[in-house]
């Protein structure tokens, strides 16, 4: 799953040694099974990547699609790196082949929600080539849209998604946000402790605090990513997987998951300065202390 290796994923931003020195890192387990060569140029790859060097790079990922053709990190790569470099027919191509090897990823879907973004092309032009009809498909494309407050295309999949729980509950909260209205999504665990003892999400929480409490944060990662799989619209999940990440040396992964969770998160200050520390913690770690201190600023000292 894409989960398991995003932490090698690196977005447009100006590298540093440190930074490069922690995505290696991150990037062992992923590459264990690997040639010397394929690592050799997947590591190279990230770094030209980091420094906005998109033609080497992509020379560098080609090279790995040719040493291992099916390998869908590969091509995930290449659309990004397609994609920062203009070349959005290409960006197009491996974005598909990416999402044709996971269709229920969300991240995969967001990157060619993207790719079509910048060509101004509509979700219908490639409907042919993608498993359209994957149910979890449609729910991330769903949330795609939401998080980028496109509400009426959003609208128009829960259509398609007929009364599924994910469908209903992001129904209300489009409804909420074209009203301009704000949901209390999120109350203090301790409150849903009493009063909801049955309710999985408050159980699940419990148990992801006391393993970050207790700093167990490897198995707080796998716990969290099946949360947030299965309730996606649930802020403190992003903060517990982004957390896990952040200490588990998947930095930039953490920074992604962390600022996807700011999107669903209302009303809830306490949660949402302790995800602006874990962000800036995050961004120092990769060497860029300019968005470290816009988080560590966002923080209200009053909570």
């Amino acid at each position: 799953m894409f989960f398991l290796w995003m932490g090698v994923a690196v977005s447009a931003m100006t590298w540093n040694t440190s930074y490069a020195q922690e995505e290696q890192e991150s990037a062992e387990v992923y590459l264990e099974e690997y040639t010397d060569e394929f690592q050799e140029n997947f590591f190279e790859a990230l770094k030209q990547k980091g420094i906005q060097n998109y033609d080497r790079a992509i020379e560098l990922l080609l090279k790995c699609k040719q040493l291992d053709p099916n390998d869908n990190v590969v091509d995930y790569e290449l659309s990004k790196a397609y994609l920062l470099d203009k070349k959005f027919v290409q960006a197009q191509e491996y974005g598909i082949e990416a999402l044709l090897s996971e269709p229920s990823d969300y991240w995969y879907l967001d990157n060619l929600v993207s790719v079509l973004e910048q060509q101004g092309s509509p979700i219908e032009t490639i409907k042919a080539q993608i498993p359209y009809g994957n149910q979890k498909l449609k729910e991330n494309l769903a949330l795609c849209y939401f998080k980028r407050k496109q509400y009426a295309d959003a609208q128009k999949i829960l259509k398609e998604l007929g009364n599924s729980s994910l469908a209903l509950e992001l129904g209300r909260k489009i409804n909420d946000s074209i009203q301009g209205e704000k949901e209390k999504i999120v109350v203090p665990i301790v409150q849903k402790e009493e009063r909801n003892t049955d309710d999985p999400v408050a159980q699940i929480r419990t148990q992801l605090e006391k393993l970050l409490a207790a700093s167990d944060y490897k198995s707080a990662l796998n716990i969290a990513k099946e949360a947030l799989d299965s309730y996606p619209l649930q802020p403190y999940f992003y903060f517990a997987y982004g957390t896990s990440l952040n200490n588990t040396s998947n930095a930039n992964m953490a920074i992604e998951v962390l600022e996807s969770g700011l999107d669903y998160l209302l009303d809830d200050g306490a949660l949402q300065n302790n995800m602006y520390k874990e962000l800036a913690k995050a961004y120092t770690s990769i060497g860029n202390d300019q968005k470290a201190n816009e988080y560590l600023n966002k923080i209200n000292s009053g909570l």
